[in-house]
C-alpha cells in the first residue's frame, strides 16, 4: 500500500481540521452524470435510507433526494457538507466521523463511499462500520483507487516519477486484491466489481453537450472499456454484509490483526 501523508498532519493537524481547511479553497465534486451513474448501480428505490458517508460537498445526496429517496448526507468537514447543505434542506445531514457512525447497527438500505475510505486514519474501521450499518439485505458502493492505474499512477510516475497527489491530506493507494482482503475482513462480502478509469457515458444534457466539446472523452472511454481490470484508475466494490464473517488473518500486502 501506498501512502501520503501532508505537512499539516505531522504538525498536529487533525485530519477533520485539514479538511475544514481544505474544503475553504477546494472544491471536489464530479459531474452529476458519475453521481446518477453510481445510483444506478445500486438501483435505489423510492422511500429507502441512503447514507452517504464522506459525501463532501453532498452533490450525490442532492441528486437521490430528487428522486424521492431518503438520503443522509455524513461528513467530518462542515465546511465541505454546508456548500451542499444549503440547497437541499429535504436531505439529512450529519457531522460526523465515518468512523463512528451515530446511527444503529443494520439501519441503512443503502451506502454509499465514494473515494474516502483511503483518506481515513484507519481504512478498517470505516469498512466495519459500512458492515454493522447495513441491513441484512442492503448494498454499500464502495469506490477505492488503484496503486497501478494505467491511467492514473502509471502514466504520473511515467511522466513525473511520482505518483498522483490530490493534496488531501492523507492518501492511500492499492491494489484490487489488497482492497479485496481489507473489505472482507471487515465483514463485507463482493458481489461486484465495476472498473472506474474516470469516465462514464453522459446522463444529463448538460454532460452531453460538455462531452461533445471533450471528444477525448469517448476515446478515453472506449481504451478504458479495453483497459485490463487490474489496471483500471479505480475498483468500484459492490457489498452487502457477510453472512459468515471471515476470521482476520495476516494478509502480506496489509497485515491484519
Amino acid at each position: 500500500m501506498l501512502e501520503i501523508r501532508h505537512k499539516m498532519l505531522h504538525d498536529g493537524t487533525s485530519i477533520q481540521a485539514a479538511y475544514d481547511e481544505f474544503y475553504q479553497t477546494t472544491e471536489i465534486q464530479h459531474r452529476d452524470s458519475f453521481y446518477l451513474w453510481l445510483l444506478e448501480l445500486l438501483a435505489p428505490q423510492p422511500g429507502v435510507r441512503l447514507l452517504d458517508i464522506a459525501c463532501g460537498q453532498g452533490r450525490l445526496i442532492q441528486l437521490a433526494a430528487r428522486q424521492g429517496i431518503v438520503a443522509i448526507g455524513l461528513d467530518f468537514a462542515f465546511e465541505g457538507m454546508y456548500k451542499g447543505a444549503r440547497h437541499t434542506p429535504e436531505a439529512h445531514w450529519v457531522v460526523s466521523d465515518g468512523q463512528c457512525v451515530p446511527l444503529p447497527d443494520a439501519s441503512v438500505d443503502c451506502i454509499m463511499n465514494i473515494g474516502s475510505l483511503e483518506h481515513y486514519d484507519d481504512p478498517l474501521q470505516g469498512m466495519r462500520e459500512i458492515a454493522r450499518l447495513l441491513k441484512k439485505d442492503g448494498r454499500a458502493c464502495i469506490l477505492l483507487p488503484n496503486a497501478f492505474g494505467l491511467f492514473g499512477n502509471i502514466r504520473r510516475v511515467w511522466q513525473t516519477g511520482e505518483i498522483f497527489d490530490d493534496q488531501q491530506p492523507r492518501q492511500r493507494y492499492a491494489t484490487r486484491r489488497t482492497w479485496e482482503a481489507m473489505l472482507t475482513h471487515s465483514g463485507l462480502t463482493i458481489e461486484r466489481l465495476v472498473p472506474y478509469s474516470e469516465v462514464n457515458l453522459p446522463r444529463t444534457t448538460t454532460d452531453l453537450l460538455w462531452v461533445l466539446k471533450h471528444p477525448q472523452k469517448f476515446i478515453r472511454l472506449i481504451i478504458a472499456a479495453l483497459t485490463p481490470i487490474n489496471l483500471a484508475n479505480h475498483f468500484i466494490f459492490i457489498c452487502r454484509p457477510a453472512s459468515h464473517p471471515k476470521t482476520p488473518t495476516y494478509y502480506p500486502m496489509f497485515p491484519i490483526a
